[in-house]
This record gives C-alpha cells, sequence and structure tokens, in this order.
C-alpha cells in the first residue's frame, strides 16, 4: 500500500470514528390499528359522547439509547367519526372541524421523555383550524417486538392528552351543549421502516 493510499484510509477511519453512529430507528404508523379518539362533556356534563377519526398517518422516529425521537402524524378532520350520524355531520361543518377547508390536523413532537429506554411524554404541537398550540402526550403502555403474522419489527403505545377546543378557536356549542375540555386517547401501532 501506498504511503499516500495509507493515509487516505487512516483518514477515512478517523472520520468515521469521529462521526456519532445513529442507532435512530424509523416507525410508519398503521392506520388500520391507530385510531386517535376523543370524548367531551353533552349538555353541561349530563354525559359524555364518544367519537373517533378513520386516518390517521405519520412517522415515528426512536433513537432509544440516546433517548431522542420525534412524532409526525396527520388526521384527516373528514374522517371523524361518531355513534350519531347527524352528530357526525355537524362536527365536520364549518363551526367544528370545518373539514372542506382545513382537511387535516397535525402533531408534531420532536421532543421526547424516555423513562430509561421507553418513551413517557412527547413534547409537541398540534395544529387545528390553522391555530397551533402545545399539545404534550403521555405515552403509556409502549412495547416493540414482532408481528406474529407479518414478522415485521413493531412497536405499539397508548398515548393520552387533554386540551380545550376554545384556544384552536373551536367554540361552538360553549358552554352547554358541549364541553371546552377534550380528552384523547391514541392507541397507535407502527411497523419498523
Amino acid at each position: 500500500m501506498s504511503a499516500r493510499l495509507g493515509a487516505l484510509v487512516a483518514a477515512a477511519a478517523l472520520l468515521a470514528a469521529a462521526s456519532p453512529a445513529r442507532a435512530e430507528d424509523v416507525y410508519v404508523i398503521d392506520p388500520t390499528h391507530t385510531t386517535p379518539t376523543f370524548d367531551i362533556a353533552h349538555l353541561s356534563g349530563m354525559s359524555r359522547q364518544f367519537g373517533f377519526f378513520t386516518n390517521a398517518m405519520g412517522r415515528i422516529t426512536l433513537d432509544r439509547a440516546a433517548h431522542t425521537g420525534s412524532i409526525e402524524v396527520e388526521i384527516g378532520t373528514g374522517s371523524v367519526v361518531t355513534a350519531v350520524r347527524v352528530l357526525t355531520d355537524v362536527l365536520k361543518r364549518d363551526d367544528y372541524f370545518n373539514a372542506e377547508k382545513f382537511p387535516v390536523m397535525r402533531y408534531s413532537a420532536h421532543e421526547l421523555v424516555f423513562d430509561g429506554d421507553v418513551p413517557v411524554r412527547a413534547n409537541g404541537e398540534l395544529t387545528l383550524l390553522g391555530v397551533t398550540r402545545p399539545v404534550p402526550l403521555t405515552i403509556s403502555d409502549f412495547r416493540c417486538g414482532t408481528h406474529p403474522y407479518t414478522r415485521r419489527a413493531m412497536c405499539g403505545a397508548r398515548a393520552t392528552a387533554t386540551l380545550r377546543r376554545s384556544d384552536f378557536g373551536m367554540t361552538a356549542g360553549l358552554p352547554a351543549a358541549a364541553g371546552d375540555e377534550v380528552h384523547i386517547v391514541i392507541p397507535v401501532e407502527a411497523f419498523k421502516e
């Protein structure tokens, strides 16, 4: 080996050693098993009404050794469903989700909090009706493994949050018909890319 070639090999080895190794894994959300749900007080708290969204997609990036990661999710507002067809139609209208003008709500988090190598919180922002506000997610039931049928690597979790819809300009029905505080539960399954 020539001296010049030897110097190039040594320089490449030094650069490789100096570059931090990335142990980042990317997971693509499985939309058929990721269903964001919500519940809200009805008629000044006489009961709680429930709904969910059938169109959610996104990516989750995790580096469990470095305790870093990110979440990017889009939810189709027009995919909202409740047990009552009339209520489902009302929620798609201008004074609620305004699905025609704002067909997507987005959640973005670039700071995850870990307990050991397990994510337990996401500090992110929700954009709804063109308004962006901080919404932290609590993450529980996190586990990874191999899908029993497809044999693909995957992770699953449960994410929860509480927000005030008026913070996003959704004030229809306040305060008696529908409450302001919305509880969100999102079961998530995602396949490793």
